[in-house]
């Protein structure tokens, strides 16, 4: 049965569509620490969503443009790592660079003194990328992806190598390090409310999407490989207990256990029907592979027991992109929701019963709850 959403507010972007090079989208759990975050060409804007008064809005400038590098911040929002070519830079409230830490160039050359090296290079520097970075639940720990060596190390047996690093987040120290042993066009990563846990999910184009989970002790960095290097991370149950994850393919939603990562359940996107717009005398002319739905590459928990997922990209050739409820318990066929006007993109879980969606201009975030 369609399960109708109910629209709770809709928050304008901080930039036009025009000047941003990022989607907005929001970030924090609970409603009381939700920032609203956009990336342009030159800065990070951060605002907090608070309900009795308008904050202000806090810009942290980018040490470098937005297509050569990612940005993480702090769950406080007063604190911004950028990932970029060749180091990961914190730059606080202020716009002074708390700390940075620089390694091997992503676009394997010799480094750079400036950003006005390659900003201009529309070449072998545009098209890497430069790895992911994103600090812990209590924003104590920033978590990297990069490319080593470090600065100042020599690579080992002459063999340059991708890194998972934990870092004090107000110092830049370095606490412990681990080979991912991967070859990576891009990464992502997905936080534990334990904050010595975090996801790691690393794109190899089509060699395959490698799924690393992490655990610090304060004394030593454990990685655990999942998924046979088949399994996209999206998302960490409120709890932490479990994970949700798709196959590469994007045919099998799962729930992992955290502990040990053994899945629970899955649902195939074979239980999801053609799109309706897809009439009987269309159908004819794709074939089965065409026309079938699969999950996208976004998707997260509403609750303990529910996740909320979409089929946008699958869906966009035929019309509307759909978004699905998904029971945890038994992870029965998905439900399709409905939405009051036409909304543009996947969905994204708040895990706190809410979600929101990107207006169809993508110049605003629609909050929604069932």
């Amino acid at each position: 049965m369609p399960q109708p959403a109910r629209l709770i507010t809709t928050i304008a972007a901080p930039l036009a569509f025009s000047r941003a090079d990022d989607l907005p989208r929001l970030e924090g759990r609970p409603a009381a620490t939700r920032l609203l975050v956009q990336r342009g060409d030159t800065e990070l804007i951060v605002q907090r969503l608070e309900p009795s008064a308008a904050a202000p809005v806090v810009r942290f400038p980018a040490p470098w443009p937005r297509l050569f590098g990612e940005h993480a911040l702090s769950p406080a929002g007063d604190l911004a790592v950028f990932t970029g070519p060749h180091a990961l830079r914190a730059v606080d409230s202020s716009g002074s660079t708390r700390w940075e830490l620089r390694h091997r160039c992503w676009a394997d050359c010799e480094g750079h003194e400036s950003a006005a090296e390659y900003a201009h290079d529309r070449g072998y520097h545009r098209y890497h990328r430069s790895g992911s970075a994103s600090f812990s639940a209590d924003g104590t720990l920033v978590w990297a992806h990069v490319r080593g060596p470090l600065a100042h190390e020599e690579p080992v047996l002459g063999r340059y190598t991708e890194e998972w690093l934990v870092i004090d987040a107000g110092e830049g120290t370095m606490l412990a390090r681990a080979r991912t042993h991967t070859a990576a066009a891009g990464s992502d990563h997905v936080p534990h409310p334990d904050p010595g846990q975090m996801g790691l999910s690393i794109g190899e184009g089509q060699d395959g999407t490698p799924l690393r989970w992490g655990r610090w002790d304060g004394h030593a960095l454990t990685v655990d490989s999942l998924g046979d290097e088949d399994r996209v991370l999206l998302a960490v149950s409120p709890s932490g207990d479990r994970l949700l994850t798709v196959t590469h393919d994007q045919d099998t939603l799962a729930l992992h256990r955290t502990a040990d990562g053994t899945v629970e359940a899955e649902l195939s996107a074979d239980v999801i029907p053609g799109h309706p717009a897809l009439e009987a005398e269309q159908f004819e002319l794709f074939e089965d592979d065409e026309s079938r739905a699969f999950f996208d590459y976004e998707g997260g928990f509403l609750d303990e027991d529910t996740v909320v997922v979409g089929t946008t990209e699958s869906d966009e050739e035929f019309g509307a992109g759909r978004h699905w409820l998904v029971d945890t318990t038994r992870m029965q066929p998905a439900e399709a929701l409905v939405y009051p006007f036409e909304v543009s993109g996947p969905p994204r879980a708040l895990g706190d019963g809410s979600w929101y969606t990107l207006s169809e201009t993508e110049n605003a975030l629609h909050l929604w709850t069932r």
